[in-house]
């Protein structure tokens, strides 16, 4: 595998992620032991379930038809997507959420059409530190279906779904509910 530029900073960008969002330090566990951890929430429109690595090829068809239109999806100065990620590469990436799903470490969930025929987008929950909020929520839509509502309607239906479902008190949607430098300046 032919590892690039692109792919280190995306690397890097998660990792640093995962530093900042560390449960170290706290006094009790991100996730309550006892909490359930739903593996489906479906609506009129989409299904989202526990992204894994058998979602490889309509992921990276989804990522790869709308490279401009996810860039800054995690942060302003995110990378990810680079136009040169192999399937390979995306192959890696979803193995690794579907490992800190099993380990209750963050929660990843590919939105899927209802007849499961394609990956419309993709939801992240994270753990933070940030003073006054306990999760931080990450999430996009491919670019094909941004124009009809998608996007709207998915942050509605997983902010109604977070609150509603998890053992959250305060979930933040970074650049979306809070802005990028705000969320930045909590760190």
């Amino acid at each position: 595998m032919r590892v690039t530029d692109g792919t280190l900073n995306f690397v890097w960008t998660i990792l640093l992620s995962m530093l900042s969002t560390s449960t170290l330090g706290q006094d009790s566990p991100w996730i309550p032991d006892e909490f359930n951890v739903p593996t489906v929430f479906e609506n009129d429109h989409f299904r989202l379930r526990t992204l894994t690595v058998n979602d490889v090829v309509k992921d990276y068809d989804a990522v790869m038809s709308s490279l401009d239109h996810l860039q800054g999806v995690f942060g302003p100065n995110s990378t990810w997507p680079q136009a040169d990620l192999s399937l390979e590469q995306d192959l890696i990436d979803l193995g690794w959420h579907q490992k800190e799903f099993q380990k209750r470490s963050s929660f990843a969930y590919t939105v899927v059409s209802l007849d499961e025929e394609r990956v419309l987008g993709c939801v992240y929950i994270y753990p933070t530190t940030h003073r006054n909020f306990d999760a931080g929520v990450f999430l996009w839509v491919r670019a094909d279906v941004a124009d009809d509502g998608y996007d709207a309607i998915l942050y509605k239906s997983v902010t109604e779904w977070i609150e509603a479902d998890w053992p959250f008190s305060n979930a933040a949607f970074p650049g979306r509910d809070i802005t990028w430098e705000d969320w930045t300046s909590l760190e």
